[in-house]
């Protein structure tokens, strides 16, 4: 339970409105102030140089500006940027830069570790300690366009939610820090280069389907059997792929956007072609493109990549089989910033 000064940008536009209201002061303020927070990234009530010196004094009483710090960066072999970031409360959470030829992209956190222990996940491993506020995940958006201006010279051109923890289980946190971000009174980043990843919960992808939101989707999908999936993604279990299917289905019609399954290939478990065919048969009920993810080996676990053979034979059936492919070969895992591996060596950090 929160004591003390509340969180500034924990309030609506509507809220602020109603505060200045209350302190005797126009509500055009409310926009001036959200100016100097959200797309000015204003750290402290001192900067808001456009509002009096008496208002600013009152705001320094009644609220606190909560942030963030980069607690430690790590520089991968090729050019991944991973970095460990501190919340107010002293808490960690991870968000990584991955640096290709065309893009900027940032890998961003939703969840103080995770609730869903998939098999293999190191972040799975983790309890979930709380959800991340809207302006905690926005800063770590501002800290990884920081990144790519540092390292790299370049803008912040797409971000992912596919970090710590189950973005949807998080729903309306997440959903208002993707208004923050494409905001005209924010990041101004355009929805569509935005993907939310989840593990599959029916019900809060229906309610993105209704709410018609206008980024992208992506399914951590991994076995197009329930038996297999389950095994590895235990919500599996009362999230099946029909009804998935269903709700998949229902998501694209509503918002016109096709879904990503997201593919990890593991030796010896979903690597053959009996596996491809269970997976063409899933493409065919949902309007949707794959992508295979070679597997990142994480310490203690069962699992092992798949021979690169059999990947290039996997994707190839897909192919002749109606089904746009991509192989995405994994970045940063000398660091541990590759997907599945956050959080792999950092396991105290979350205790």
């Amino acid at each position: 339970m929160q004591t003390g000064p509340k969180n500034l940008r924990s309030l609506s536009s509507s809220q602020i409105e109603d505060y200045f209201v209350s302190i005797d002061q126009p509500t055009f303020r409310a926009r001036q102030v959200e100016e100097w927070l959200w797309q000015k990234q204003a750290t402290s009530f001192d900067e808001m140089t456009n509002i009096p010196l008496a208002v600013r004094s009152q705001l320094q009483k009644d609220f606190v500006i909560n942030l963030l710090t980069v607690a430690e960066e790590q520089v991968s072999n090729d050019g991944t940027v991973k970095c460990a970031i501190k919340l107010h409360d002293g808490m960690v959470v991870e968000a990584v830069l991955i640096p290709v030829k065309d893009r900027m992209t940032a890998c961003i956190s939703s969840q103080v570790g995770c609730s869903l222990s998939c098999a293999f996940c190191a972040t799975g491993r983790l309890k979930r300690m709380r959800n991340l506020e809207p302006d905690e995940i926005f800063d770590q958006v501002v800290a990884i366009k920081a990144m790519a201006k540092k390292y790299f010279n370049k803008p912040l051109s797409n971000i992912v939610y596919m970090g710590m923890g189950e973005p949807l289980l998080n729903y309306n946190n997440v959903v208002t820090s993707i208004y923050r971000i494409t905001n005209g009174v924010g990041l101004g980043m355009a929805s569509k280069r935005i993907t939310v990843s989840t593990a599959g919960i029916d019900k809060m992808i229906l309610k993105l389907a209704n709410d018609k939101v206008k980024f992208r989707l992506a399914l951590s999908l991994h076995a197009a059997n329930d038996e297999k999936r389950s095994k590895i993604m235990p919500i599996n279990d009362q999230n099946t792929l029909d009804s998935l299917a269903v709700s998949l289905k229902t998501f694209h019609e509503k918002t016109g956007n096709r879904v990503t399954f997201e593919y990890i290939i593991f030796k010896d478990f979903n690597d053959e072609i009996a596996d491809a065919k269970e997976l063409v048969a899933f493409c065919e009920k949902v309007p949707g493109r794959v992508n295979i993810i070679e597997y990142n080996p994480i310490d203690g676990g069962e699992y092992e990549q798949a021979d690169p053979k059999k990947v290039d034979a996997f994707a190839n059936y897909l192919e002749r089989n109606g089904v746009v492919v991509n192989i995405r070969r994994s970045r940063g895992k000398d660091i541990d910033a590759a997907c599945g591996q956050l959080a792999n060596k950092n396991e105290a950090a979350y205790a």
